[in-house]
């Protein structure tokens, strides 16, 4: 026995060493195979994430300035030009902020930036928006040596913002007038494309005939151009001269032209309704500030 304790002893290390490779190792060469992969895992997760927050052609979110305002509106809000004008001046380069040019659409102005317009620096107004009942002899009309008065002088000492009317009235039409400094208002209800209604109380010379009427409520062609009419009706209780009339235009001769189209001379012209507003409590010849839900109204028609 002893023999053979000593030969084991002798020769096991000898067998071992020159002993082909065995299958033992296998089980930590797997382990070995295993580790690459899950660090494979990890990078992919760690190049997904980056994808994420590094996404292309991403400019970074520029922090928020309280009470900034866009450029475009600022120029508008000074009242030299509307927001449309100001975009073609600050393209064009003659824009400066605080004595840079400036030429990126949507360029936020924060408080304490100096704006300069073609060569001058705007001080921007707070909006005002007047609503006036017209009375008669009366006219917007600007012409040096005008015979009538300019409904400027109803509104005077409203505000020292340099303020306009909303469309045009002659001196025989009546009712509703909007003043403001909101050169984007002005544009906004001046072009033909407003889709604001408008209500005239309308004064002819004779009866409207009810084939008139019919032709009217379906609307006709003026100069070229097809009138929208809304609505006409006789007035409930008054004579068959006197004419309901609404249509999107607030352009009066609009109004005149129609009558006249079929041989009816107009006397008289009152709008009683302007965009949702009206002449409730508001007596002829006076004014009043609208109510910001008004102005909001109007902003959204």
């Amino acid at each position: 026995m002893n023999n053979k304790e000593g030969n084991n002893r002798g020769s096991g290390p000898r067998a071992n060493s020159s002993r082909p490779s065995s299958n033992k190792p296998k089980p930590a060469m797997q382990k070995r195979a295993q580790g690459p992969k899950k660090v494979k895992t990890i990078v992919k997760v760690a190049d997904t994430t980056d994808k994420v927050e590094k996404k292309p052609n991403q400019a970074p979110k520029r922090p928020k300035v309280k009470d900034e305002i866009r450029l475009n509106k600022y120029i508008s809000n000074s009242g030299a030009c509307s927001r449309r004008d100001a975009d073609i001046y600050i393209q064009s380069g003659t824009v400066k902020v605080n004595g840079i040019p400036v030429v990126e659409m949507g360029y936020m102005v924060k408080p304490g930036d100096v704006v300069n317009f073609d060569g001058a620096v705007l001080t921007p107004e707070k909006k005002v928006y007047i609503l006036l009942n017209k009375p008669k002899n009366f006219t917007t009309a600007l012409d040096e040596g005008q015979e009538y008065r300019n409904v400027l002088e109803l509104v005077k000492g409203s505000t020292t913002s340099k303020i306009a009317p909303i469309g045009r009235m002659d001196k025989n039409t009546t009712g509703l007038l909007l003043f403001t400094n909101d050169t984007d208002m002005i544009r906004k209800f001046t072009l033909p494309s407003q889709k604001s209604s408008k209500i005239y109380q309308v004064s002819l010379d004779k009866n409207l005939k009810f084939e008139d009427l019919e032709k009217i409520n379906k609307g006709l062609v003026l100069d070229g151009h097809r009138v929208y009419v809304e609505d006409v009706s006789y007035i409930e209780g008054e004579a068959k001269s006197e004419i309901g009339i609404q249509l999107r235009s607030a352009n009066v001769k609009v109004v005149r032209a129609i009558f006249e189209n079929f041989s009816y001379d107009v006397l008289r012209i009152d709008r009683v309704a302007f965009a949702g507003l009206t002449k409730k409590n508001l007596p002829r010849g006076n004014w009043r500030l609208l109510t910001e839900q008004e102005i909001i109204n109007l902003k959204n028609v």
